[in-house]
């Protein structure tokens, strides 16, 4: 696409906008709610479209994109009618007599850029977030996804009017078009590296952000930990998917003493979730498939390590006795390699993280609250879990997102209404009183009173 045709159809989402169509919340539930049916309708396809991109089964389709977006749907349209009502606050008495409330207002034209990995979740979550709070939006699905790309193409346009919610795709040409053009707010879902140049792009036109990013997510597993527990949830974090996620446990940081016995249940684990290969899905293409393959390194492979490039298929592989100046550790792998790292003092496993980038999740599997207290308290991450894996973000409960390196801002629920959402901060001024305090000439009493309101 063009930019000049870019650009037309940003304009008719801004003519949109400002015509107030978009500030009925009973009409942004209504979308919402047609949106759902259509998705419904289209289960099937959207599942053989994920199959295509990225080799996924129907069950993990459903629980890890059409289910989730389905979940995300129902939430907004049960909330999103409260979500938009004024928020009264309290009044200062040195405002005496003014009632003070903030009103919740939908940003604009809103940018929604999705990746490849979850690329049906990834693209309609934002967006349910971004109807739900009023905008407009034009959606930016990956290349890399094609058959999800026009699977979200047919049903979006099947529900909104293309002033209303517009979907372009293409590659690197429309999304640099789109950088150059001014949103009124953009959102972002990729590598740190993007994220970059995403936000640079934005702060020509001083356009807010939320950048959904990633990182190396560690996994910390100390002797204290149920061994054979942590190797089960741990093996469904990190190979769902083929490792393509962007909060998938990055590496195991493992306690020496119980090392071996978690490399034992995790083969055992991944020979019972992975008795058939022919359901494990693909890396998404060639270039990512080279990229992993260049990290694993045989003599460190205890387990798995094959490779098939007609197929884009990588086992569910192992490597131990790895260090920090290996090749697996200088790039976020997203792919199925889990790199074996040990520990003997929890604290310095911990200083060692501190001094890393912010990960975009942190896991750690132990009985010592004390240390789960540490973690917690003391460590920058995005999100995680205690005892378990990924699943802290399915939940539209809590907002989810990263933190320095890994991302800003955050979304589901009632945090991304609140993400695409500016609040005005109002008072309502009586006119029956005014106070003189405030005006000039001032005298020894009003100083008094101002200071007794102030303090």
């Amino acid at each position: 696409m063009e930019s000049s045709q870019i650009q037309e159809i940003i304009q008719s989402q801004r003519n949109y906008f400002n015509s107030g169509k978009t500030l009925n919340v009973d009409t942004r539930i209504e979308y919402l709610k047609k949106l759902k049916r259509v998705i419904l309708e289209k289960e099937d396809q959207i599942n053989e479209a994920l199959y295509k991109d990225l080799g996924k089964t129907s069950s993990e389709s459903y629980m890890c994109e059409t289910g989730m977006v389905l979940s995300e749907l129902s939430y907004m349209i049960r909330h999103a009618k409260k979500f938009a009502r004024k928020h009264r606050v309290m009044t200062p008495l040195a405002q005496f007599h003014a009632s003070s409330y903030q009103m919740p207002c939908p940003y604009g034209v809103v940018l929604v850029m999705s990746p490849w990995n979850y690329p049906f979740m990834l693209t309609i979550d934002p967006l349910i977030d971004a109807i739900a709070a009023g905008n407009t939006v034009m959606v930016k699905p990956s290349a890399y996804s094609p058959y999800t790309s026009q699977i979200i193409e047919e049903i979006l346009t099947n529900v909104f009017p293309k002033e209303y919610v517009s979907v372009i795709l293409g590659g690197r040409k429309e999304n640099q078009a789109l950088l150059e053009e001014k949103f009124d707010y953009i959102f972002f879902t990729g590598s740190p590296y993007v994220g970059h140049e995403v936000m640079s792009k934005a702060s020509v036109h001083l356009t807010p952000v939320t950048l959904e990013l990633g990182g190396k997510s560690p996994c910390i597993v100390d002797e204290t930990a149920n061994i054979k527990l942590a190797a089960r949830r741990i093996v469904f974090g990190k190979y769902l998917n083929l490792g393509q996620t962007c909060v998938a446990p990055d590496y195991i940081y493992v306690h020496t003493s119980v090392k071996d016995k978690l490399i034992h249940e995790v083969i055992q684990e991944i020979k019972r979730q992975y008795q058939d290969l022919s359901s494990y899905g693909k890396i998404i293409n060639e270039k990512h498939f080279d990229r992993i393959s260049k990290l694993l390194d045989p003599n460190k492979i205890v387990y798995g390590g094959k490779t098939n490039r007609e197929t884009l298929k990588i086992e569910p592989t192992i490597m131990d006795h790895v260090s920090w100046d290996d090749a697996v550790m200088q790039e976020e792998i997203f792919g199925p390699i889990m790199p074996i790292l040990t520990f003997t003092n929890f604290e310095d496993c911990i200083n060692i993280i501190k001094e890393k980038p912010s990960p975009l999740a942190l896991y750690l599997f132990s009985s010592n609250k004390t240390r789960v207290d540490m973690v917690t308290h003391s460590v920058s991450y995005g999100g995680g879990c205690i005892n378990d894996t990924i699943i802290h973000l399915a939940t539209s409960n809590m907002p989810f997102g990263g933190v320095g390196n890994s991302g800003m801002g955050g979304y589901h629920g009632k945090e991304g209404f609140k993400t695409f959402t500016h609040y005005k901060s109002i008072v309502d001024k009586k006119t029956w009183l005014d106070l003189p305090i405030r005006y000039q000439p001032y005298s020894k009493l009003y100083d008094k009173l101002i200071h007794i309101f102030l303090r």
